[in-house]
């Protein structure tokens, strides 16, 4: 009679699970590490899919639709929550983008408006918000026409590149 032989190893779900842990470690270490950069490429994903979806919105129901940072949510505001780690305004130490004259408000506060409207039409009230966690930045700015470009501060490299 044949013995059922013992094999040494780890079944498949032992190396899931430990792989899973591992996995889920490893990416609290990084956000711990930099958290305001994962923030700031979470909220570089965020608002334009916000504005799109206000977009989309306001050509369906045929009115307009407002885009805000910290705004309470309404039947014609999409709000915008900042993570903790990021505020509003624009570091002194990151200098403006390439083409951008120097405003009168952005240095201070980050932008004119708070708040974006967009029209059924796909325009908007242009404005342009710096997002910051100290070290990086985010500025998007949204013509009047709602063309909507974004860019990012890599201080690895000095400069403003194009997200997305």
């Amino acid at each position: 009679m044949a013995r059922p032989s013992r094999r040494a190893g780890f079944t498949l779900v032992e190396c899931t699970v430990v792989l899973g842990i591992l996995g889920a470690l490893g990416l609290g270490a990084v956000c711990r590490f930099d958290a305001g950069g994962c923030a700031l490429q979470g909220l570089a994903g965020e608002l334009p899919a916000t504005l799109e979806q206000a977009f989309t919105l306001a050509r369906a129901r045929g009115t307009n639709v407002a885009v805000g940072l910290g705004a309470k949510p309404g039947p014609d505001v999409l709000p915008v929550q900042l993570p903790r780690q990021v505020r509003f305004g624009k570091p002194a130490h990151i200098p403006l983008p390439p083409g951008m004259s120097a405003p009168v408000r952005a240095d201070r506060t980050g932008e004119a408006h708070a708040t974006i409207t967009v029209t059924p039409r796909r325009t908007a009230t242009a404005a342009s918000w710096f997002l910051t966690d100290g070290k990086d930045a985010l500025y998007l700015k949204v013509s009047g026409k709602g063309r909507v470009q974004m860019l990012r501060w890599r201080r690895d490299k000095a400069l403003w590149c194009r997200v997305g």
